[in-house]
């Protein structure tokens, strides 16, 4: 329903089970959007491992891994990755919702609620993404935040047994989102 409450937080080792399932379920769904991942990451136990690792990333200032929630409910995920403080003050952002929750505006507002996060709690002064060229779906959620593409990496990333082209996007977050 578009007009479930969506919200984020901090992930938590006992989403394990929840994120397996939705990743097992959207493993095909994804492939090509993705890195290919080893059988266990679609595992509660493989996921606690992940899980477990993006907080002790999250301890040293590194990384700020969390959960979509739609009324409650873990849907996806968004993460700030790659932090860079000093001159930079900027973080890399991905994410993702289960395919049964694609389509309401889930990513869209989890990706606003993250840029506060960013800008307010973390201090960044900006945001970078990376979208494959035809990954359309994920360009609309960027643009309705205010990034803007900035650039074309040529066979940027190896996925699905190709190399693949991206458009890479930016949004400084002390100014507002330009429409």
């Amino acid at each position: 329903m578009a007009d479930q409450d969506t919200t984020i937080r901090l992930i938590r080792v006992d989403d394990a089970e929840v994120i397996a399932a939705h990743r097992a379920r959207d493993r095909r769904a994804y492939a090509a959007w993705e890195p290919a991942q080893p059988d266990e990451f679609y595992t509660a136990a493989g996921q606690r491992r992940r899980i477990e690792t993006l907080l002790d990333e999250h301890g040293r200032g590194e990384r700020w891994p969390a959960v979509i929630l739609a009324d409650g409910e873990v849907v996806g995920q968004v993460t700030v990755s790659t932090i860079l403080r000093g001159p930079f003050r900027k973080g890399f952002l991905g994410y993702w919702v289960a395919s049964a929750c694609n389509g309401r505006g889930h990513a869209t507002r989890a990706v606003g609620r993250i840029l506060t996060v960013m800008a307010e709690e973390l201090g960044l002064h900006r945001a970078e993404a990376h979208t494959r060229m035809e990954n359309l779906a994920s360009q609309r959620v960027l643009r309705a935040n205010g990034f803007r593409p900035w650039g074309v990496a040529h066979a940027h990333i190896f996925l699905d047994g190709a190399w693949h082209d991206e458009v890479f996007w930016e949004r400084t977050l002390d100014e507002p989102p330009s429409s």
